[in-house]
């Protein structure tokens, strides 16, 4: 019989092991949200500059709607731009 090792799954065999999501604002104390630091605001936004939701960062209404604006911001002074292919 082949071992567990041998065996080669089509589906993730990590599927039902789901993590708690956590706000990272609320965990490490974030009050504020800088528009201008765009390496920051990176990891809130797909690559094709798209704003990722709350399911799937995990962050509270609160700071996503900050995280929102604050990219926005950012967009709007050009530190971050709005659209584009292969951003990251």
């Amino acid at each position: 019989m082949a071992s567990r090792d041998d065996i080669k799954f089509l589906s993730n065999p990590k599927i039902g092991n789901n993590r708690k999501k956590y706000c990272r604002f609320r965990k490490f104390g974030i009050k504020y949200i800088d528009y201008k630091d765009k390496d920051f605001l990176d990891g809130f936004v797909n690559a094709q500059g798209k704003i990722l939701p709350r399911r799937i960062t995990g962050n509270s209404l609160k700071y996503q709607r900050k995280v929102s604006s604050a990219i926005k911001k950012a967009r709007h002074l050009a530190i971050m731009p709005y659209l584009t292919d292969l951003y990251k």
